[in-house]
């Protein structure tokens, strides 16, 4: 009994200490006041002044174009390439493997100066959206591989066999029985893209140049003396965005759970 309720305060200090801080900065969202602490009255100046501030929209842009492109690529060129990688041989199947692991196991910095001196000093192309594109999906790609193989590895080969034999082509076969079958691993390795490609500064702040994402904004804006006090609100949308989806999910899960007992 005593180590459960140990266990319990131990839990609640631990989503206290990660959720407190958040919970505080989305309150401090709905106040004009400068400074995270002083309550000036409800208002929601930081909403209309977070649409007003153009660089930070900007920023918002360019972020969902990077982030939702370099996943609908990434999950494309990953499905097909775990796809080749799940019909190899055994010995070559282990080394392309091993090879795709490269890119995760290397820290975030390794990756992005090798990217951005490949752009600079061996294409001799100017670093902006594109560079960061190429540079996002290089680094995606792998984790959708990843995701698919494993839903591979639980297919049936008979059934893209058996399509053969009832005339499909190959293509046909490979779009009707196999792409089906590994469709929900195609879509958690998208949605890891997505958010690999949002969350990341390091490879993303080496490669676009001038341009900026939300990550590279923050960054430049902390270094000023005066940050915009906007990002709070636009950190509670983000926020209440991602939480209204999880619960969604969960909700429909749950469901899901009920129906098949």
């Amino acid at each position: 009994m005593v180590k459960k309720i140990f266990s319990n305060i131990y839990i609640w200090i631990i989503l206290l200490l990660v959720y407190a801080p958040i919970l505080w900065l989305m309150a401090f969202s709905f106040t004009s006041s400068k400074t995270i602490g002083t309550w000036t009255g409800f208002s929601l100046d930081l909403y209309v002044k977070m649409f007003q501030n153009t660089s930070m929209m900007e920023a918002l842009k360019n972020t969902l174009i990077l982030g939702i492109s370099s996943a609908v690529i990434s999950t494309f060129i990953g499905t097909f390439a775990a796809i080749g990688i799940y019909n190899m041989k055994n010995r070559s199947k282990k080394v392309v493997k091993a090879i795709n692991q490269i890119p995760i196991l290397n820290a975030d910095i390794v990756t992005a100066v090798s990217l951005m001196i490949l752009f600079v000093t061996v294409f001799n192309v100017q670093r902006g959206l594109l560079t960061a594109l190429l540079a996002h999906i290089t680094f995606c790609t792998p984790y959708v591989i990843l995701n698919v193989l494993p839903r591979l590895h639980q297919t049936n080969n008979n059934l893209y066999e058996a399509a053969l034999d009832l005339g499909a082509t190959p293509t046909q076969a490979l779009f009707k029985v196999v792409i089906p079958e590994v469709l929900p691993g195609m879509v958690s390795g998208f949605l890891l893209a997505f958010t690999l490609s949002i969350d990341d500064f390091a490879v993303t702040v080496f490669n676009i140049g001038s341009a900026n994402t939300l990550s590279t904004y923050i960054y430049k804006s902390l270094t000023k003396t005066s940050q915009p006090i906007e990002l709070r609100a636009l950190f509670t949308v983000i926020i209440i965005i991602i939480a209204t989806i999880l619960i969604f999910n969960n909700i429909k899960s749950a469901k899901k759970a009920k129906e098949m007992k």
